[in-house]
């Protein structure tokens, strides 16, 4: 057990699949009986901008195919910038109806009113994006993409805060590769070496764990940790750890990976201060999350001069297999300042590393040594995101800067909340209001094995649940009895015995049986727990009125009522036509009694 404890939990993931009797290297449908709740990769993607894409792709071919019309061999050219916008409409008009020419017209117009662009001009680059017939130039990102993105960015990460500066992006293949790159830059620009001090935000995305004791980096990791107790913020005295000098660089992923909780203004304003009084401090924020949340507002946005942006377009919108990502500074940032700021002997060396592309390599912007670097410099001439992924990566852009009442953002929101509350029914256990608040994301969900236990049982319960039962051991009863696969919490950074369950790459139906299964297997630990201690019998699935009485009094206050045991003496009596269904608001009979809801096989849910 203590060698499957330390796997990736990607790795252990394999195991799991394994043990749930599948293929490790098949997802479907060979798997279809198995519920791998484990990978982040979302069962929905956006088909608006897609349908674009490929409407965009038929019209680019037409205008290709003006070039070189006389060869019947099928040789075209480059499109042609003269008169493109009025091609395109005769375009759009002949296919009015097909799906994706509407968004493509809307989109036009759109870079064209609202964002003063020039049509011609991006329909150009669009068409020869498209196509991919020419290198991508500028190597960071095609000049047009990058304004739009930038938009888009500014709109989906600042959103009302006031911020009037410049930033620059370099678009890349998805976040994994905005990790590699700024990790390997960092490093090669002397601004991290071996030794040197970084804070992770605990938990988090797990190669951010593993990447700095790698022997490319060794470097020294202090964890700040957020509280489960207190939605998963960082504490002060967490935040507080920033403020030694000694620590270089602070990585954190916000929304967080796996609490899927975004950091609360109080938090970023406490970091901005902490900056304020620590203006060598670096910040990496990987946001990839962030388009889920409620008026996301990123630390780029408050501490804009030290602040690495990493966005990838991955989840939001489908799109794991398209590598799409970029990679942001601030125009006046930091890392340019350590950067010239470094002995004469380091200076010298980069300068010789950098020669070759720049005439002067002392003024080359951070950024742009990512891209050099990312082709270890000397292919930096063809360095760069293919164009026709940029394109997709306007596309998405466009889609959502289009989209002002966030019609799609809704929907996704509602759909992967439907699934926590599917899940946690199912388990025994009805979400109310008050946990489910504006900072929460819900893309991903900690299974806490306490507090699942103390929820239904009671504390002594959870108290013996944890001494007792390893957190390892139960995800592979869950594989191997339930065919579930879900991930070790503490592959993560997690402080405490659980799993995380992705809400994003299953269906309703699926997260339902999830809760089912972990239910049966907490009511055979019922069973153990009442064999070693006779003298605490609890009954399985159900909770005792004086544990129920004790979750109510820790979580309201009920001064209309002057016994508890009123409610609790009503949880025989209460009907099963008050059932309803995941989602629906609590009916009448549901809300006088406290929130106890029934559940099939006569199991009533805890609601706190």
């Amino acid at each position: 057990m203590n060698k499957l404890d330390s796997l990736s939990p990607f790795e252990l993931k394999d195991v799991l699949i394994k043990t749930a009797g599948g293929d490790v290297t098949v997802f479907r449908p060979e798997n279809r009986s198995i519920l791998n709740a484990g990978p982040g990769n979302p069962n929905f993607l956006s088909t608006v901008p897609r349908h674009g894409f490929f409407q965009l792709g038929l019209f680019a071919m037409r205008e290709s195919e003006r070039s070189f019309a006389y060869l019947p061999e099928g040789v075209g050219g480059f499109p042609k910038r003269e008169r493109i916008e009025e091609r395109f409409e005769l375009f759009a008009r002949e296919n009015k109806n097909t799906d994706g020419i509407a968004f493509l017209r809307g989109a036009v117009s759109y870079v064209r009113d609202q964002l003063g662009l020039d049509a011609s001009e991006f329909l150009y680059e669009m068409c020869e994006g498209i196509l991919g017939c020419n290198y991508p130039v500028p190597d960071r990102m095609l000049p047009l993409s990058e304004k739009i993105v930038n938009h888009y960015l500014r709109n989906e990460m600042i959103g009302n805060q006031p911020f009037i500066d410049k930033f620059d992006l370099f678009a890349v293949e998805g976040g994994t590769a905005a990790m590699t790159y700024i990790f390997n830059s960092l490093r090669t620009n002397y601004l991290l070496k071996p030794g040197d001090k970084i804070a992770l935000g605990a938990p988090i995305f797990t190669p951010y764990l593993e990447i700095p004791h790698m022997s490319d980096y060794r470097l020294e990791v202090i964890d700040i940790n957020a509280d489960k107790d207190r939605n998963w913020q960082y504490p002060k005295t967490e935040l507080d750890k920033l403020r030694d000098p000694t620590i270089k660089a602070f990585f954190l992923v916000n929304p967080s990976n796996p609490p899927s909780v975004k950091l609360d203004n109080e938090s970023l304003i406490y970091i901005a201060s902490i900056v304020a009084e620590r203006p060598d401090l670096i910040i990496l924020t990987d946001d990839v999350y962030g388009t889920f949340a409620d008026d996301f507002v990123s630390l780029f946005a408050v501490c804009p001069r030290n602040t690495i942006l990493v966005y990838s377009y991955s989840k939001y919108f489908g799109a794991t297999g398209w590598r799409l990502g970029v990679i942001g500074t601030h125009r006046d940032n930091v890392l340019d300042t350590q950067i010239a700021a470094l002995d004469d002997e380091k200076r010298i060396a980069l300068r010789k590393r950098y020669q070759s592309i720049v005439p002067d390599p002392d003024s080359l912007k951070f950024i742009d040594r990512l891209v050099a670097d990312s082709r270890s410099v000397a292919l930096n001439h063809t360095a760069g995101l293919s164009t026709p992924q940029q394109v997709q990566m306007v596309l998405f852009s466009l889609f959502a800067l289009i989209d002002t009442s966030d019609s799609y953002k809704t929907a996704l929101k509602r759909l992967i909340r439907h699934r926590k509350r599917a899940l946690y029914r199912a388990i025994g256990i009805s979400l109310d209001d008050k946990e489910e608040d504006d900072t929460g994301v819900d893309y991903y969900s900690i299974l806490d094995l306490e507090e699942i236990g103390e929820r239904i049982h009671g504390r002594k319960f959870a108290e013996w649940l944890i001494s007792h039962i390893n957190a390892t051991d139960l995800l592979l009863r869950l594989a191997r009895e339930a065919h579930v696969v879900l991930l070790p919490g503490q592959g993560f950074g997690v402080q405490h015995p659980s799993g995380r369950v992705s809400l994003a790459n299953l269906n309703e139906a699926d997260y339902k049986r999830i809760g089912q299964a972990v239910r049966t297997l907490m009511e055979e630990y019922v069973e153990q727990y009442n064999t070693e201690c006779p003298g605490e019998s609890l009954s399985k699935g159900k909770v005792s009125s004086k544990n129920f009485s004790s979750l109510l009094f820790k979580r309201f206050s009920f001064p209309f009522l002057t016994n508890l045991s009123i409610i609790a003496s009503s949880i025989p009596n209460i009907s099963h036509s008050t059932r309803h269904s995941t989602g629906d608001h609590p009916h009448s009979e549901e809300q006088l009694f406290g929130k106890i809801l029934p559940h099939q096989d006569n199991l009533p849910f805890v609601q706190i």
